[in-house]
């Protein structure tokens, strides 16, 4: 287990004494958190295809009623930068501490409030109108959750271990997305239809909001540990101006969101699209493709580790660039799969979920190392928050669209998209780097 690395004396506060906390630690909280985010994630997307178009949409076919879902899964991408921006001024107020324990106290309200939330039958349109409220705060909130620990952890990694220690943050997704479809594998399969549909499936909020609540002390013993808050101070792991970094940062802002977008678009593709595709047009029992899925997930892990060591021998950028281009093939096979057999379809889920595994494992990184310690902070919440929402928000509600209305082939083309936008901005980051180096020169 390796040590912090320390600034030089000269970036280091002059009243800072050493501190030593253990990469291993930092790793924990960065799990911890991660799984939360993704099991209150998953568990709103699984219940937006089997749960929410029946309970909260009953009005419409069950075609519309999906796409009803998937607009207001969308909302908490949209909210997201929101809250980031709220609750920036509560932390430069009031303290990490504090905006932490507000943000995850709202994130765990929500949830519940959704566990709570009667549907359509009891109260109409109020009903929806109060989950598109309880999903904005979701997103509010999860804006508001960023503790720094990420990127302190990268920063905290040794030189030749950049990739590894930049991938342990994304072993959040398959772990939140494994914990999330077992639970409703395990109540559909349990209860009747009626039971589920009518109670069963708040169970899963229950959880998330218990695990919010776990989440919460958790993280709040490492970030408010002296240690950790001198460290996050010694690294500048705090919010810097927004003018100032959008006006100095921009190219490395707006390269950040856009560098990530295969990946962001191929997670919501094996996740909560094809659930849809299988619940609406196949007769595949709902179970087994849930299990499939599990099975998909668990196999990102080993793809994601394999994704850790393969950047530390060749750098980040270019391993994200190989993914991406994998990801490009990939979606020339997507109507192939889609459109065949039951075993084809399983065969989209587990390639694709490996895919995601290589590329997501690295996502993150790629761009962010580009800023500088003053704006590492802010930088990676801003290109994350827009990353999400320009590649993820609305990846279900378009991948059905052009399913229905154009056939799975446009999915495919939609995917190809991603990957050629993620290939883009990783040369145009290059370039920029190498320009910046010829500049420093002369």
């Amino acid at each position: 287990m390796s040590t912090a690395h320390h600034t030089p004396a000269a970036e280091t506060p002059a009243d800072a004494q050493p501190v030593k906390v253990r990469s291993s630690e930092i790793a924990i909280g960065v799990i911890i958190g991660r799984i939360s985010e993704f099991f209150d994630f998953f568990v709103f997307g699984i219940a937006s295809v089997v749960v929410f178009p029946q309970v909260f949409f009953p009005f419409a076919d069950a075609m519309t009623g999906t796409l009803y879902s998937f607009i207001v899964f969308s909302f908490a991408f949209i909210s997201r930068p929101i809250g980031s921006l709220i609750f920036r001024v509560i932390h430069e107020r009031y303290g990490r501490g504090t905006k932490l324990t507000i943000a995850l106290f709202m994130l765990g309200t929500a949830t519940a409030g959704i566990a709570f939330l009667p549907g359509y039958a009891e109260l109409g349109n109020a009903s929806i109108v109060l989950l598109a409220l309880f999903r904005i705060a979701q997103g509010i909130a999860l804006g508001g959750s960023w503790d720094g620990l990420p990127s302190l952890l990268a920063l905290n990694a040794p030189q030749n271990k950049r990739g590894w220690y930049a991938m342990i943050p994304q072993l959040g997704a398959p772990i939140g997305f494994i914990i999330a479809s077992a639970l409703f594998v395990y109540l559909i399969s349990a209860l009747s239809t009626e039971d589920f549909v009518s109670w069963g499936w708040r169970y899963p909020f229950y959880v998330a909001f218990s695990i919010n609540v776990v989440t919460l002390f958790a993280r709040l013993r490492l970030v408010m540990t002296p240690e950790f808050t001198q460290l996050l101070k010694t690294r500048e792991l705090e919010p810097s101006p927004l003018r100032e970094l959008v006006r100095t940062q921009g190219d490395n802002i707006a390269l950040g969101a856009f560098a990530p977008l295969a990946s962001y678009a191929l997670f919501h593709l094996v996740t909560v699209f094809p659930l849809s595709w299988a619940l609406l047009f196949t007769k595949q029992s709902l179970t087994d493709f849930l299990l499939v899925q599990i099975i998909g997930a668990a196999l990102a892990i080993p793809c994601m580790i394999i994704s850790g060591k393969v950047a530390d021998k060749i750098g980040r950028r270019n391993t994200l660039m190989i993914g991406a281009v994998m990801i490009g093939v990939y979606s020339g096979w997507t109507p192939v799969l889609l459109s065949g057999s039951t075993m084809g379809g399983y065969m989209f889920i587990l390639l694709g979920f490996a895919l995601l595994g290589f590329s997501h494992a690295q996502a993150a990184g790629a761009v962010n190392s580009s800023f500088s310690a003053r704006y590492r902070y802010s930088g990676a919440v801003l290109t994350s928050d827009l990353g999400w929402l320009t590649g993820a928000a609305f990846a279900p509600l378009i991948a059905l669209m052009l399913a229905t209305k154009f056939g799975v082939g446009y999915v495919g083309l939609y995917l190809l998209s991603g990957a050629a936008a993620t290939l883009l901005a990783l040369r145009i980051n290059r370039s920029l780097e190498e320009r910046r180096d010829d500049e420093s020169i002369t």
